[in-house]
């Protein structure tokens, strides 16, 4: 680890991302990002495990390749981060009307609401590299998932978190979707699409149940928006989130 010329932290895969976490909090680190060149997925699964939202962005073509581009690896540490506990959830009457004509079906589409997310959002931070990063930890993870099975999905020796989604079907149709990551009993979304009205706050309803059904502690909602606040969420500093998070994560 050391930093860049601009302020920010450089991460190597060699590093203890626990560590840099307590180093940021140590000096009250003010950026909200990181930086990273390594897009291996190991290294990209223990910065998710230790409480970082890991993005990514374009920032240069290849000389020797050129129309080839360079990607740099993003981990993010809010600076206010929402998290929503599961009695906060508020549903108004017209979602609760509206629940009953949807079904919430728990990663059975993740290729298909994946790359829905980037058909409606584009690919600026959800870029090609890590795209294939996480899809390898989520077949890693399913990998364990299979050998293990009836034990915890992960046990510290293998990688410490599993893409999974949520999808929302109405008529046995896919209407609205998003991915995210569990690490211990936290899940943390990543992105999410509605193709219909309505649709989407259903699906975060729906999530909010069967997440609180399956026993996790809270939902890490990354960056704070109103509709977020609206749902039942409250921002935290970072302090606050990685003592929760860590309450959570082995």
């Amino acid at each position: 680890m050391y930093f860049c010329k601009t302020g920010e932290i450089l991460i190597n895969p060699g590093d203890d991302p626990r560590q840099i976490v307590d180093f940021m909090l140590y000096i009250n680190y003010s950026k909200e990002f990181c930086f990273a060149m390594s897009f291996d997925p190991a290294f990209i699964a223990d910065l998710m495990g230790a409480g970082f939202l890991v993005m990514s962005a374009r920032f240069a073509d290849q000389p020797e390749n050129p129309g080839e581009s360079r990607y740099l690896l993003l981990p993010k540490l809010h600076l206010t981060r929402s998290v929503l506990f599961f009695p906060d959830i508020r549903e108004t009457k017209t979602v609760r009307r509206l629940l009953k004509r949807y079904e919430l079906r728990f990663d059975t589409d993740f290729d298909r609401i994946l790359n829905r997310c980037v058909e409606v959002h584009g690919n600026d931070w959800l870029t090609p590299p890590l795209l294939e990063s996480i899809r390898l930890i989520r077949e890693r993870s399913l990998r364990f998932t299979l050998r293990h099975p009836g034990k915890p999905v992960f046990t510290g020796s293998y990688l410490p978190v599993r893409p999974v989604s949520f999808g929302v079907y109405r008529d046995e149709k896919l209407v609205a979707g998003e991915f995210g990551i569990i690490a211990g009993k936290v899940y943390t979304s990543y992105s999410g699409y509605r193709d219909e009205d309505s649709a989407g706050t259903v699906q975060m309803v729906l999530t909010g149940n069967y997440l609180q059904e399956k026993g996790f502690a809270f939902w890490d909602l990354g960056m704070p928006l109103p509709y977020k606040n609206r749902l039942g969420a409250f921002n935290v500093d970072p302090p606050q989130f990685v003592e929760l998070f860590r309450r959570s994560v082995p």
